[in-house]
């Protein structure tokens, strides 16, 4: 075993993984064989996860099986997998309706991280990519995701101040809390060439459970950019939060453990 492995840990993986290919359940000596190990130092183990409800012992056979816990962290995942999926699909129309690039995006600490992003098929479009990083204060989804904390919350992740990315960014607090409390007031935030020059964007927040989980954006080069665009884009952004949200409710949706 490496030397950076730990393992009681490993084992516990192990005896999850024997049960989740054994249904009918094994036995405290069948686990003792399969992992070559002694039955003294598998039964602390066994006891633990049963009392935490990752495998019960079956009254009649004595077997171990796969308990509830496991089946809630197994579905939790199948949820964020399938939610992940489903606003992809989600994202692929607003591109084919509005014929820009669309964004999803995370907070992680003080950035704005991508992890999904759906390309327009003009060949001058934003230039991204998932797994980028960038200040959450400077850009539209990044916004969205902003509006619903306090000012102290905000300052909190900033403690250095707002740096320029472009002549356009807001670098003034009582400026930055303006903008966050239309977004608030409208459901949606703008951005205009203040994190790319040449680059204006729409972003909203997707909730579930009343906790605000990720946001989405589309971006509109200024060469393409119109009113009439700009609205056509927040209607189908508005749309697609509908539709998401009611897929999400009753989901435990956490995208951050998926990114």
């Amino acid at each position: 075993m490496p030397s950076n492995q730990h393992r009681p840990t490993e084992r516990v993986l192990d005896i999850l993984e024997l049960l989740s290919t054994n249904p009918d359940g094994m036995t405290l000596t069948q686990l003792s064989r399969a992992l070559n190990a002694p039955k003294s130092s598998i039964m602390p183990l066994v006891h633990t996860m049963t009392s935490r409800k990752f495998i019960y012992q079956h009254k009649d056979t004595s077997r171990y099986c796969m308990g509830i816990a496991a089946y809630s962290v197994g579905s939790s995942y199948t949820n964020t997998k399938n939610a992940l999926e489903f606003i992809q699909s989600e994202m692929k129309y607003i591109v084919s309706q509005s014929n820009e690039t669309c964004q999803l995006g995370i907070q992680v600490r003080s950035n704005l991280l991508y992890i999904a992003k759906e390309d327009s098929a003009e060949p001058l479009r934003l230039v991204s990519y998932v797994g980028k990083q960038i200040p959450l204060y400077c850009t539209a989804i990044g916004r969205a995701l902003l509006a619903q904390k306090t000012k102290d919350e905000i300052r909190a992740l900033y403690p250095d101040g707002l740096t320029a990315f472009t002549k356009n960014t807001i670098t003034d607090w009582e400026e930055l809390f303006r903008e966050l409390e239309q977004t608030r007031n409208r459901g949606y935030a703008l951005e205009h060439e203040e994190c790319m020059p040449l680059l204006n964007c729409a972003g909203i927040p997707l909730c579930s459970n009343g906790q605000v989980i990720a946001a989405l954006s589309v971006c509109i080069p200024t060469f393409r950019y119109s009113e009439d665009k700009l609205q056509s884009i927040i209607r189908l952004l508005k749309e697609s939060k509908a539709k998401l949200e009611t897929y999400f409710q009753g989901c435990d949706v956490d995208l951050g453990s998926i990114s």
